[in-house]
């Protein structure tokens, strides 16, 4: 695994174009790791609607940056306090929603430090009932990236008051706030470090004590890197999108996550569809939006038009039934 160094740069669509220019470009026989710690910032997931994810007014008073990111999951807010890994690996058709695979080095450091860390539910590293970090994969072309927030020393105000929370996500929690569901890893330290403290143990521990081996990133690298983020992530279309008109809204928890369902239904036929939320999938959502288009509004009708089609690489572990239950 050869470490990727990012000159301590603090821009999130840098960063982000930094992590895809490494999954798309270096050579795919190695297997890479990358740290990054952002400026205040919101990520959000790939299906998200950005609009409904963050306090826009908060957002805009306080000069934190909104991006999108290529993985599917929920929004994270980022700051100088927040420790961001990647790992960018082969796809070897074993690891994608293998979380553990990927979040036990970082937990067995943790743990060395004395935090009581543990994976948690799909993708979320918890110390008891309080979360420090929630992981996300992106897969294509036989390569796929894991990469996690560390929350360290953020502002949990920041936290709580640049995002909106989903009440549909609080259910099934005993906890019922972004507040009071989070904290940091600098709580649990027996000894105080600083979060660059943190990530060089972080990096030395991943590596067992032996020597880092690094890529160089050139300068045509570092060219590639500012172009797909003046591309993609400088982007307004793909930070925010247009929300499209409907006239039919349906938000439900699925063991899959998170889903909130958009129609525009005219005499009686989809016009539009759109599908938002914090799932995982490794497929273009906008292809099965595309199915639902000109279909007829009834149970059986959605059903023919996707009885052909595995919901399961665009929505996750969502069977034709519930992805009915849902629509109706």
């Amino acid at each position: 695994m050869l470490f990727v160094d990012n000159r301590d740069m603090h821009d999130p669509s840098l960063n982000l174009a930094l992590e895809e220019y490494i999954l798309r470009h270096l050579p795919a026989d190695e297997d890479y790791l990358l740290f990054y710690i952002n400026e205040p910032s919101i990520i959000i997931g790939k299906n998200q609607n950005t609009l409904e994810e963050i306090n826009e007014d908060y957002v805009k008073e306080q000069n934190i940056h909104v991006v999108r990111r290529l993985s599917g999951g929920g929004a994270v807010y980022h700051d100088h306090g927040n420790l961001n890994y990647s790992f960018i690996t082969k796809d070897d058709g074993e690891s994608f929603r293998n979380y553990r695979k990927f979040t036990e080095p970082v937990i067995q450091a943790l743990r060395s430090l004395g935090v009581e860390a543990e994976l948690s539910g799909r993708n979320d590293i918890q110390v008891g009932e309080r979360k420090i970090s929630g992981n996300a994969q992106f897969a294509t072309r036989g390569r796929m990236f894991t990469h996690g927030t560390l929350l360290f020393q953020s502002d949990i105000t920041h936290v709580a008051s640049a995002l909106k929370a989903n009440p549909e996500k609080f259910k099934s929690k005993s906890t019922k706030s972004i507040r009071s569901r989070v904290a940091n890893i600098s709580e649990f330290l027996q000894k105080p470090m600083t979060v660059e403290q943190f990530r060089s143990y972080l990096l030395e521990t991943l590596y067992d004590g032996h020597p880092v081996e690094a890529y160089e990133l050139t300068e045509a690298d570092w060219e590639g890197v500012r172009k797909i983020s003046e591309e993609r992530y400088r982007n307004w279309e793909w930070n925010y999108g247009r929300s499209p008109a409907f006239n039919l809204r349906q938000v439900k928890r699925l063991s899959a996550g998170t889903f909130d369902v958009r129609l525009n239904v005219e005499a009686g036929r989809i016009e539009q569809a759109s599908i938002y939320g914090d799932f995982f999938g490794t497929g273009e959502v906008a292809e099965l939006e595309e199915l639902l288009a000109g279909v007829r509004y009834d149970q059986q009708s959605v059903r023919e038009a996707l009885s052909d089609t595995a919901l399961t690489p665009y929505l996750g572990p969502v069977s034709l039934d519930e992805f009915i239950e849902l629509l109706f």
